[in-house]
């Protein structure tokens, strides 16, 4: 498949909409505000930019398991609150990873699959109308 070459008036043009979407997502995305180990070496706890508190245990995070709490607490939150970073360790940790040790990988699989399913778009609505006109869903066949 080749890709058509965008030319500079292009990419210029494209620029106030992703400049919107990276502030809507700023706006919605969970991000750390601060992060503490309240009970030392046991558990990271991540305060999100909406009150959420996010405690895990630090025998889930394999990076930070033999770290000293001198080490762990000299992490950095980048500008966006999306990672933690220590230098020291040379280690990253998202708020995602976090969640994802903190919930399971397959329960924010699912919550992240329900969400996209309910968005709706003229793209959904049309294509759901065309298969309407198509008789609709098939029924389910009841075995005999």
């Amino acid at each position: 498949m080749a890709f058509r070459r965008l030319t500079d008036e292009e990419i210029l043009a494209q620029i106030p909409a992703a400049r919107a979407r990276a502030a809507r997502s700023l706006r919605t995305q969970p991000r750390a505000d601060m992060v503490t180990f309240p009970t030392g070496k046991d558990a990271i706890e991540v305060r999100l930019i909406n009150g959420v508190l996010l405690r895990v245990p630090l025998s889930l995070v394999p990076a930070l398991q033999c770290a000293t709490l001198s080490e762990l607490n000299q992490v950095e939150v980048d500008r966006f609150g999306l990672t933690l970073h220590w230098e020291c360790l040379d280690a990253d940790l998202t708020v995602g990873q976090l969640a994802i040790l903190a919930l399971g990988r397959s329960t924010v699989m699912r919550a992240s699959a329900a969400a996209a399913g309910s968005v709706r778009s003229s793209a959904k609505a049309a294509a759901s109308r065309r298969n309407g006109k198509k008789g609709g869903r098939p029924r389910k066949s009841t075995p005999t």
